[in-house]
């Protein structure tokens, strides 16, 4: 049998265009699959929202309690007293007519003179020597029986004389009382109450007239 085939009807003559029409079919399904995007689908049901109702915070007024203001006080009440009118008041004649021309005397207050007080000499030695009532006996006796020995002079172990200075004035008193040596632990401060404390002495006198006079007086303090 013999295989009638026409030229036309040859494939092979073409197989360089189907290639290229294959290559280029190729790039273009590429090409498309790059540029392809794809996105994710949301649903929005729209039926299936709620509006929540959110109630309003009510904030509390604070209720300021103001405390009532104090009672006003007490009004003062002057009590008039009513005086008989039988003192003789001097009558003054007051001029007041007054005009420009009038001279006005200034007044001028009266000057004081001030009274310089003149303080009394303090002797060392008179003819009679101020005393203690008693003598010097009674004198030691006082002291020793109203010191007290100060604690912290006991404790430190201090002891010795305290010599102390003071002026006896023309009515008795002890005045000036200080320390002219002392020994510290409070034994000077303890000498000079005991000697500010004591009674009124015989003042001292000078020409039969009492006057101050400057005294000296040691305190002994001994711890036994």
């Amino acid at each position: 049998m013999e295989v009638k085939k026409t030229p036309k009807a040859e494939l092979e003559n073409k197989r360089v265009m189907f290639t290229q029409i294959g290559l280029i079919l190729a790039l273009a399904i590429v090409f498309l699959a790059f540029e392809y995007r794809s996105y994710d689908k949301r649903t929005i049901d729209l039926a299936q929202r709620t509006a929540e109702n959110i109630q309003e915070e009510i904030i509390p007024i604070t209720d300021q309690k103001l405390k009532p203001p104090p009672p006003p006080p007490p009004k003062q009440v002057t009590v008039l007293n009513i005086v008989e009118d039988e003192e003789e008041v001097e009558d003054i004649d007051i001029n007041v007519d007054v005009d420009q021309k009038t001279v006005i005397e200034v007044y001028v207050p009266p000057v004081r003179e001030e009274e310089e007080v003149v303080e009394q000499e303090i002797f060392t030695v008179v003819e009679s020597m101020p005393e203690f009532p008693g003598g010097a006996g009674k004198m030691m006796e006082y002291i020793a029986k109203n010191i007290k020995y100060p604690p912290m002079a006991r404790e430190s172990g201090v002891q010795g004389r305290v010599f102390v200075n003071f002026v006896v004035e023309p009515d008795g008193r002890v005045s000036n009382v200080k320390v002219l040596r002392g020994i510290g632990g409070g034994c000077d401060e303890e000498a000079i109450r005991v000697v500010e404390s004591m009674p009124k002495w015989t003042p001292g006198r000078q020409r039969g007239k009492a006057v101050r006079v400057s005294f000296n007086l040691p305190v002994r303090f001994t711890l036994q």
